[in-house]
């Protein structure tokens, strides 16, 4: 993919360079004011409208500021260009601060097209698409999509390892990661490719399970003294909130969620097709539904600390 010039077309958006360098600015002031006050973003991944208003609602009702995140499956429905202004609008009715975060693209061009779009954050995961990538291929790759963030400013997360599980409700309990970063590893891989945000393996897995996956909180706070950029913490679906809060206090400054939000979705949804089974106006049966995504979300960003941090 080639990249565009400043005020080209990307499909049916016209790309506008200022405002994305403003809002990549601030989305990267976001990351220092977490960092210097100690408290963590929540990034939750939506599916639709009903659960990016969810999303929305909630950042607005808490005063928080919120990432809300798209990963390839999602792209592939909804786009990229729609996305952006659905989001842009919403933001602009509600008056919340949120940031559109494209969550484990699996090849640099979907960064790049992202990137093109006005996304603030980009997250590399090589592993989605090619499980047996080495090191070297990872640091490469990742490395392309930091030098093409520089030209918008976008934030640029980096995988080093393929962080297990699937987003979605496992019966039983989670068992650990094998996978785990190392302090020196974390460094040179900091260093190598010009990242901005290191995602942490600890043991953490993806998806929603009976009991979470135990994570080595030790090893979170040497990643921290190691490396000069936030952590990123996957995984965080039913995470206890003592949990996450010592993760933050140990230099987490964002945390996922996808599984969480999507059982607050489909239970609730499934909640209101039992009770009113003459009902086809499908959008009379929603408001229930995006309630119940608001509470999940107002939860998380409680055990995040991010009530009332907002840009003002």
């Amino acid at each position: 993919m080639c990249a565009v010039a400043d005020g080209a077309t990307v499909g049916a958006m016209v790309i506008a360079p200022t405002l994305t360098r403003r809002r990549t600015a601030q989305a990267r002031a976001l990351l220092a004011r977490a960092r210097h006050e100690g408290f963590a973003v929540g990034a939750f991944n939506v599916d639709n409208f009903e659960t990016l208003l969810g999303v929305c609602r909630a950042a607005a009702a808490t005063s928080a500021p919120v990432l809300v995140e798209v990963s390839h499956a999602e792209v592939e429905v909804l786009g990229l260009a729609n996305v952006r202004s659905v989001l842009d609008n919403t933001t602009a009715e509600l008056g919340v601060e949120a940031y559109l975060n494209l969550d484990h693209a699996p090849t640099v061009d979907d960064c790049l097209a992202a990137i093109d779009a006005g996304f603030e954050f980009v997250h590399l995961d090589l592993f989605q698409r090619r499980p047996d990538a080495t090191e070297a291929e990872v640091v490469a790759e990742t490395r392309r999509v930091a030098a093409a963030a520089a030209r918008s400013g976008a934030v640029v997360e980096g995988e080093q390892l393929a962080l297990p599980g699937r987003s979605t409700v496992h019966s039983g309990d989670a068992a650990a990661s094998g996978l785990r970063s190392t302090p020196d590893g974390a460094r040179r891989f900091v260093e190598a490719t010009g990242i901005d945000v290191y995602a942490a393996a600890i043991g953490n897995v993806h998806g929603r399970y009976a009991r979470p996956a135990p994570v080595d909180l030790d090893l979170l706070a040497s990643l921290h003294e190691a490396v000069d950029v936030p952590l990123s913490l996957h995984g965080g679906s039913g995470l206890p909130d003592d949990i996450a809060r010592t993760a933050v206090r140990r230099g987490v400054v964002k945390i996922n969620i996808n599984s969480d939000v999507r059982y607050a979705y489909r239970t609730a949804l499934q909640r209101q097709l039992d009770a009113n089974p003459d009902e086809y106006a499908t959008v009379k049966l929603m408001e229930p539904v995006i309630a119940a995504v608001q509470a999940e979300v107002e939860a998380k960003i409680r055990a995040f600390g991010s009530v009332d941090m907002a840009s003002r």
